[in-house]
């Protein structure tokens, strides 16, 4: 029997790995690589560094599939490269376990239900923003003032660095740029 390794990850800093890592203990994992960052990140460096480290007769162990992919093509790249590694795969939550054949078709097809609800929340949250825009409200954050943009602005001509600009003004970065690169444009 190889090693059992688990990964745990939550979308944001202020996310607790609590409960995953209690489901990993209790399932008996020997090391648990755990990231704070969201899932639609390509690079995750602790992902990473357990892939590196599988060996064949290796386990890794997820506590939901979600944890674990960005989306199904990652899911199926994922269990490809365990399979060809001779490494099995687990989601506690998802009851799946690919050392049985009903348990690699129960994570292709978890993997596609996954995806499928991922589209319907995008496309709900999409229709619901063209909804509110019907009715004459606006969704995100809200805009920035004139006054705040022109001393953002002033403060950028002042030599000021830009985190600091932010900090002062609320403006946001993204925000500073395109008024910046509008002026450009208008001289």
């Amino acid at each position: 029997m190889g090693y059992i390794f688990g990964y745990a990850r939550v979308s944001t800093e202020d996310q607790s790995l609590d409960m995953q890592l209690d489901a990993f203990e209790k399932y008996g994992v020997d090391e648990v690589f755990e990231e704070k960052i969201t899932g639609t990140r390509k690079d995750r460096p602790q992902l990473e560094r357990m892939l590196d480290k599988l060996r064949e007769g290796d386990k890794v162990v997820v506590y939901k599939l979600d944890r674990i992919s960005r989306s199904t093509k990652h899911l199926i790249e994922l269990s490809e490269l365990f399979e060809s590694k001779g490494v099995e795969f687990v989601s506690i939550r998802d009851q799946i376990d690919t050392s049985t054949p009903m348990g690699r078709f129960f994570f292709r097809t978890m993997a596609s239900i996954a995806e499928l609800e991922r589209d319907i929340i995008s496309d709900r949250t999409k229709a619901g923003l063209e909804a509110a825009r019907a009715r004459g409200r606006n969704g995100g954050r809200p805009s920035a003032t004139k006054a705040k943009i022109d001393r953002a602005i002033k403060l950028y001509d002042d030599k000021y660095p830009v985190p600091q600009i932010t900090e002062m003004t609320g403006v946001s970065k993204t925000t500073l740029y395109k008024y910046l690169k509008q002026r450009e444009g208008a001289k």
